[in-house]
């Protein structure tokens, strides 16, 4: 049975994939990138690595298998076996082996596994149908205009005439000065009476609107209910696996251990797969999740893994 499509398949939803007796295969959410060098843009996506230390059945992919290919649970575990027997044997003759749409896995000097991710494929759902592009250089073209100054010395020679003064002309002044004092004096008298009458219709408006203040404030008919906000609980989307149990006893002891030791460990009802899963914790946010496993894994269990998922 060739077990490389169902590991795929399994990359698009969980971050690690255990092959019993072989390794696992991890993945990790990297950001969009853009090189500069190559004007190329990369959508977001799951980049993949291996750990050969992770070599316990946690049951997953066994599981999908027995279900895909409408099995039993020992066949299924059964036929994996088979297939990393034949990849060991493969990797001891050639030295290397391929994955399909997943990577090459290889030794090196040291006879230590080395591993290679694929970019054929993308497993982050999210990114569905977005693929790599390079975009052209924007070439930018500078345009010197050279512009000459000209100046020119342009002499303008006003001829004045010396005009006699008509006589009519002085009455006309001292008869327009005479109409600017008595519009002044007019326009200032009209002015006053418009202040008045402006400041008598804000005192007026001002009193209505103290009245209306009071009867709004002290004669309520029908006040308004009061409002209750309810504040939802931050889900905790993110759980460090621990170990998924074909006995309820195994699950209850390891619930109990990692109690003692002081951990927020949780039991989850039992799962599709007929497992009883136990959690060292959960959290809200990725990163404090991530930091957890990584203190875990350094100071309890190598193989704890994180799995996102709303429970």
């Amino acid at each position: 049975m060739n077990i490389e499509p169902y590991i795929a398949q399994l990359l698009y939803r969980y971050q690690c994939v255990t092959v019993p007796g072989f390794g696992a295969f991890l993945t990790e959410i990297q950001s969009a990138q853009w090189i500069e060098s190559a004007n190329s843009f990369f959508p977001p996506k799951k980049m993949i690595s291996f750990n050969a230390n992770l070599k316990n059945n946690d049951g997953l992919l066994a599981n999908h298998i027995a279900q895909a290919e409408k099995t039993s649970y020992d066949y299924a575990v059964s036929a994996i076996q088979y297939e990393v027997l034949n990849w060991k044997k493969e990797l001891e003759a050639k030295g290397s082996f391929s994955i399909k749409n997943i990577g090459d896995i290889s030794l090196n000097a040291d006879n230590n596994i080395v591993f290679k991710p694929s970019d054929q494929t993308n497993y982050l759902s999210s990114s569905f149908g977005l693929s790599a592009f390079v975009s052209p250089a924007v070439k930018r073209e500078i345009f010197e205009q050279k512009i000459e100054a000209l100046e020119e010395n342009t002499v303008i020679t006003l001829d004045t005439e010396e005009r006699s003064s008509r006589s009519y002309l002085k009455y006309a002044a001292i008869f327009v000065l005479g109409l600017g004092l008595v519009s002044s004096v007019g326009y200032t008298s009209y002015q006053n009476q418009i202040a008045t009458e402006t400041v008598l219709v804000e005192k007026s408006v001002q009193k209505q609107v103290n009245n209306k203040i009071q009867e709004a404030t002290f004669f309520i008919k029908s006040p308004i209910p009061a409002v209750t906000l309810s504040v939802k609980e931050s889900k905790m989307s993110y759980h460090i696996m621990a170990g998924a149990f074909r006995e309820e006893k195994n699950a209850e002891k390891i619930y109990k251990r990692l109690s003692d030791q002081g951990y927020k460990a949780r039991r989850i009802g039992i799962n599709k797969y007929g497992l009883y899963p136990v959690l060292y914790g959960s959290y809200a946010t990725f990163a404090e999740a991530d930091k957890a496993k990584r203190e875990i894994q350094k100071n309890d269990n190598p193989e704890a893994w994180l799995l996102i998922e709303s429970l």
